[in-house]
């Protein structure tokens, strides 16, 4: 079994800057993919952006030149590193990660960007 706790959320305005972290606990798999999704009010939860365990990651193209993810494996910890934020960038955020063929998710944590 694994946990995920994620923190870092809030309210910032557009142009500004949040950093996610998410922390995993429990049985962690040598091999494995972290990464962040996102679901806005009415809206199916997307993906944001992931990092293997071999080093590749995948961003949506809404993302592209303004996330950043990355991993401290020591740690167990993804980052998501957001700059320029815009409005509809405001979602729910849930860390994940799939190990194998299992998925975990963590509760979410709100980002909320005004304009």
């Amino acid at each position: 079994q694994v946990q995920l706790v994620e923190s870092g959320g809030g309210l910032v305005q557009a142009g500004g800057s949040l950093s996610l972290p998410c922390t995993a606990s429990g049985i962690i798999a040598s091999i494995n993919t972290m990464g962040w999704y996102r679901q806005a009010p009415g809206k199916q939860r997307e993906l944001v952006a992931t990092f293997s365990s071999g080093g590749s990651t995948n961003y949506a193209d809404s993302v592209k030149g303004r996330c950043t993810i990355s991993r401290d494996n020591a740690k167990n910890t993804a980052y998501l590193q957001m700059n320029s934020l815009k409005p509809e960038d405001t979602a729910v955020y849930y860390c994940h990660d799939l190990q194998l063929w299992l998925h975990y998710w963590g509760q979410g944590t709100q980002v909320t960007v005004s304009s």
